[in-house]
């Protein structure tokens, strides 16, 4: 196809992707979620026609999952980074910080990932399988930096951890826990540390 004011066919099929990607953050993760998601209302918010929708995504639940998956991936690839530049005594709360700031910086994301009060089916499933994501991240760390043993007691140990920081970032996008960003950083990683040098001794 020829190029469109100067934007070729698949630039403009990823414009309008990533518009949507974006749109449904807004809606998904927006205060309080909207209640039905529909392709109507995803294409209201991205300023495209529907008829753009079926071009990028098969479905709905197709959809959720190409929002949740962006989301996660920014976060896990920026997180991976922050650890990584950090020395070995740091990368706990530099991991944290990096997770805490995302979310404090972007509401929507904090609500997408670990909203309680969010219940699409689809978010469920993807929140699920991102918990296994980071809690092998979450190993890989802990056994360079915390120098937990390998094994059970390291997967034990890592799945307990994401699921307590999932807990504790839900229960502070509620109002629940008031800490600043800092103090609830802080707080994490004390936590984190704490753990594997129990592991450690043990």
């Amino acid at each position: 196809m020829r190029p469109y004011r100067g934007i070729d066919a698949a630039e403009r099929l990823a414009q309008r992707r990533a518009r949507l990607i974006d749109a449904g953050l807004e809606i998904l993760g927006g205060a309080p979620p909207t209640p039905e998601l529909t392709v109507r209302t995803i294409c209201g918010g991205a300023g495209v026609a529907m008829r753009y929708f079926y071009e990028s995504f098969a479905d709905k639940d197709d959809f959720v999952e190409a929002v949740f998956d962006h989301v996660i991936a920014d976060l896990a690839t920026t997180t991976q980074a922050a650890v990584a530049a950090a020395p070995p005594a740091e990368q706990s709360r530099a991991g944290m910080a990096n997770i805490v700031h995302a979310i404090a910086d972007d509401a929507r994301v904090g609500r997408l990932l670990f909203s309680a009060q969010l219940s699409n089916e689809v978010v469920a499933r993807k929140r699920n399988e991102s918990t296994v994501f980071f809690a092998m991240l979450l190993g890989q760390h802990a056994g360079d930096a915390l120098q937990l043993p390998a094994g059970d007691r390291r997967r034990a140990s890592t799945h307990f951890a994401v699921g307590g920081v999932g807990q504790t970032l839900s229960a502070w996008l509620s109002g629940e826990i008031t800490f600043t960003p800092d103090e609830l950083i802080d707080h994490l990683a004390l936590l984190l540390d704490t753990l594997g040098k129990r592991a450690v001794r043990r």
